[in-house]
Order: C-alpha cells, then sequence, then structure tokens
C-alpha cells in the first residue's frame, strides 16, 4: 500500500467517525505526498508478505522469446500483433465451442491495445501485464458478412496494423482497394453469418469500429485479453512469431 492510499484511508475513517458524534470543528492541513513523506512502517511490514507473493507470481517465468516484439514492426501487420491476435483465437475458440458448440471464424483486435514490446529472453506473468494492463475482455460478434465487408473497408482505409488472426487474408492494391479478402480460404458471403472474436472495448465503437453493431447476437466468454496471453504463453515453450501475409499490400 502506497502513502498516498493510506492517506486516503485515514481520510475515510476520520469522515466515518466524524459522520457517527458530534463534532463542533475540523481542522486541517496540506501535506504534500512526495519523497519526502516518511513511510508507515506498520502498514510497511503488514503490506510486505503480500507484496513478495505478488512479485513472485508475477516473475514467474512462463516461456522464452527468441526475438524482441514491437508493434513498429510492420506496415500492416507486425508479429506481436499475430501472435496476440492467433493466441485469442487459439484460446478464445475453446471458450466459445463450449459455450455455443460454434467456432470463431476470425479475430480482430487494435493495435493502439498493444502496451508494450515483448523482449527477447524469459517471458513472465508481468510481461503479459504490461503488453495488455487493460482490463478488456473477449467478446464475440455474430456478424452478417455485410458487416464483415464494412470491417474490410476499415481496415483498407484505416492501413494500420491491426491484428487480425490467420484466419483472415486481406491483400489490398498498389492504390489501396482491396483486392481480395477471404475468411478460412473463402470469399467474405455477404449473407453469411461469421462468429467475430474482439474485444468489449472494439465492440462499443472503440477506434471508431463502428460495424460491430447491429449484428445477430453477442456471447461474452468472461476471459480478460490478459488472461488469454498467459494462457497461451503457458502452453508456448518458446515464442517465435512472424510478420506474414496475412494483411498485406501489393507493391505493384
Amino acid at each position: 500500500m502506497t502513502i498516498k492510499h493510506t492517506l486516503k484511508l485515514c481520510f475515510l475513517l476520520l469522515l466515518f467517525t466524524c459522520s457517527s458524534s458530534q463534532v463542533s470543528k475540523i481542522e486541517g492541513k496540506r501535506i504534500n505526498i512526495d519523497e519526502t513523506l516518511e513511510p508507515n512502517k506498520e502498514v510497511e511490514d503488514f503490506i510486505k508478505p503480500y507484496r513478495e507473493h505478488v512479485n513472485a507470481d508475477m516473475d514467474n517465468i512462463i516461456s522464452y522469446a527468441l526475438d524482441t516484439y514491437s508493434k513498429s514492426d510492420g506496415e500492416l501487420n507486425t508479429a506481436i500483433g499475430n501472435l496476440m491476435a492467433d493466441a485469442v483465437y487459439d484460446e478464445g475458440n475453446e471458450v466459445f465451442l463450449k459455450k455455443t458448440s460454434e467456432h470463431i471464424d476470425f479475430v480482430l483486435l487494435n493495435h493502439g491495445g498493444i502496451r508494450a514490446i515483448i523482449s527477447q529472453g524469459n517471458i513472465t506473468t508481468r510481461t503479459a501485464y504490461e503488453v495488455m494492463p487493460f482490463e478488456n475482455s473477449v467478446v464475440v460478434v455474430a456478424m452478417k458478412g455485410n458487416k464483415v465487408n464494412e470491417m474490410m473497408d476499415y481496415l483498407a482505409k484505416a492501413k494500420r496494423a491491426h491484428p487480425i488472426s490467420k484466419q483472415l487474408q486481406l491483400t489490398l492494391t498498389v492504390d489501396d482497394k482491396i483486392k481480395s479478402a477471404t475468411v478460412l480460404g473463402e470469399p467474405i458471403d455477404p449473407k453469411k453469418t461469421y462468429y467475430v472474436a474482439t474485444n468489449d472495448y472494439l465492440y462499443n465503437g472503440g477506434d471508431g469500429m463502428t460495424f460491430f453493431q447491429p449484428n445477430e447476437g453477442l456471447t461474452i466468454l468472461d476471459y480478460k485479453i490478459r488472461n488469454v496471453l498467459i494462457d497461451n504463453f503457458k502452453k508456448t515453450d518458446t515464442l517465435n512469431p512472424k510478420i506474414d501475409n496475412r494483411f498485406i499490400k501489393l507493391k505493384f
């Protein structure tokens, strides 16, 4: 517990005490919270074993990365983005299948949601928290193919490395037109229903992704993307993601 949190707790206790008794006058003074403020030893001693337990769990080695991966490494797809999207597909599909007896068709996440690099070397639980510090969870949206085509138009115009899983292949012409867009090797059927995994932030229109609504249905997996990464890292002895051809632009 930080000094700031300790002071907040003391203030709340004071308010509670004051509300339960008659007080004629309350006086206070401003206390600057900075490095000159001494920690409360009693509180620190109480918190110490819990902090050590959490740090030990966070620093537990769960995988190994062959290289350093950054979201700025590629133009339209990145190794770290591909890793995240494929992890959501692999781990989320198991949960979705149990809930619905259906399979996820593909995954779309957002480039801005990747908040840190994955450094070469040991991967720990803390790595997953650094890459995905937010509380975003996986949802699966049932979408007609015409809405999926709206998604393809968005990706073509954005020209940004939003993570997509390998089940989706999108190719742009040299002048940024859609040359081909396929799901599981087949052209997108406007009348077919596709099950698209994403996060709750994007489902609600984050990053201007308004194409998720209206839709044909929503399944909430109760599965945080951070936990998806942890589970996936534990299953993968060595991380070696690659930039590939899932989203590319032709040179001529």
